[in-house]
């Protein structure tokens, strides 16, 4: 089963590698998704960013204080941040602004990439690698950029990287295969030219079905796990009643979807079982849990637990004895997990980069390495 080809990398505040091979930052890192799958092939985090303080605060819960959580990049110089081989970045959607540009086009003058990022957070991606040059880099954004802004926002993506000299590639993987979850997302890699390497995004292993189902993730309820407040309770672990749907909001819930389905559009909650698989989880999924319920017989359904929504990103596992800690309230939980890269699926990216990354790193080594 897909937790198996992960497990080793849900990581643990106390849990240390020794001898890592290679140092990368995270960028916009949420609560650590991606620096979890390049931690499972032996990398050193060496700097992190992250502006929202209930991020950070799980983020340092689950991986330490080895190092701060910086908070905007916006506002650290690169000279700022450490030396590193890789740049792990999941950063915001933003269209670009064409007014710098075509002022310039209009009098004239020659203007770069870097001119087409400015104001976006993605320009902040763009100056760090830049200015340290690391051999590679992994991006991750919603399928959405794709489409965004027409099409001119990955162009200008795609062509800033171009400019930096990287050989870039994109593709778009869904967790489905990993996670009881459909939950597509674009990945962008990039290799520094002057270290060829034949990487592609075809390269990460897909998981052989049969794939997983909310029963692997759903709290059992029968005492076979042990309770945990305030998700679950009582001798059989049952998931606490504040989870379950008031009549009232259910009934709105339920004329929402009609309506809009009279419309022809697709809003609506989904209604799942344990033998469901899940469309994706939202950030918004603390407004009403609308996206997944879970059906209960006899009863109105309930929201996912925060300790559910952990296992269905991938951070945790049922019966875990280093289970993922939640330090944050349950509105902030939703956010955060929603958010999240999956992260079995970074663990199979860094999987099919790792050969590539230790192959630029033993051609070029940095000093600090052999510190």
């Amino acid at each position: 089963m897909a937790w198996k080809r992960y497990e080793r990398a849900i990581r643990g505040s106390k849990v240390r590698q020794q001898n890592h091979g290679f140092r990368f930052i995270d960028l916009f890192a949420g609560i650590g998704g991606l620096r979890i799958g390049f931690e499972a092939i032996g990398g050193t985090c060496v700097f992190t960013s992250e502006w929202n303080r209930y991020s950070q605060q799980t983020y340092r819960e689950n991986f330490g204080g080895d190092h701060p959580v910086e908070g905007d990049i916006t506002k650290l110089h690169e000279t700022a941040i450490p030396a590193h081989d890789v740049l792990l970045a999941g950063f915001p959607c933003q269209p670009f602004s064409i007014a710098g540009v075509s002022k310039k086009n209009a009098l004239g003058r020659v203007h770069g990439f870097l001119d087409e990022t400015q104001g976006t957070l993605f320009f902040d991606v763009v100056r760090i690698l830049r200015h340290h040059r690391p051999r590679a880099f992994l991006l991750e954004n919603v399928k959405n950029l794709l489409s965004h802004d027409k099409g001119n926002t990955m162009r200008v993506i795609l062509h800033a990287l171009d400019g930096l000299g990287y050989d870039v590639d994109h593709k778009i993987l869904d967790a489905r295969s990993w996670l009881p979850q459909h939950r597509e997302r674009v990945f962008i890699s990039g290799f520094r030219r002057d270290v060829p390497t034949r990487f592609s995004l075809d390269d990460v292993i897909i998981p052989e079905a049969p794939n997983p189902r909310l029963a692997d993730i759903l709290h059992p309820q029968d005492g076979s796990e042990i309770a945990e407040p305030p998700y679950t309770a009582g001798p059989r672990a049952q998931v606490n009643d504040k989870y379950t749907l008031s009549d009232k909001l259910w009934e709105y819930l339920q004329s929402y979807a009609a309506k809009h389905k009279a419309a022809g559009n697709g809003f609506g909650f989904g209604l799942c079982t344990p033998d469901s698989v899940a469309r994706t989880l939202s950030a918004r999924y603390h407004k009403d849990g609308s996206e997944i319920l879970i059906a209960q017989p006899g009863r109105n359904p309930r929201r996912l637990t925060p300790r559910e929504c952990a296992r269905l990103m991938g951070f945790d596992r049922p019966g875990s004895n280093r289970p993922w800690t939640i330090p944050v309230s349950d509105t902030q939980a939703y956010r955060q997990f929603g958010n999240a890269v999956a992260a079995p699926v970074a663990v199979a990216i860094a999987q099919a980069m790792a050969p590539w990354i230790v192959n630029a790193v033993a051609q070029h080594p940095r000093r600090h390495l052999s510190a």
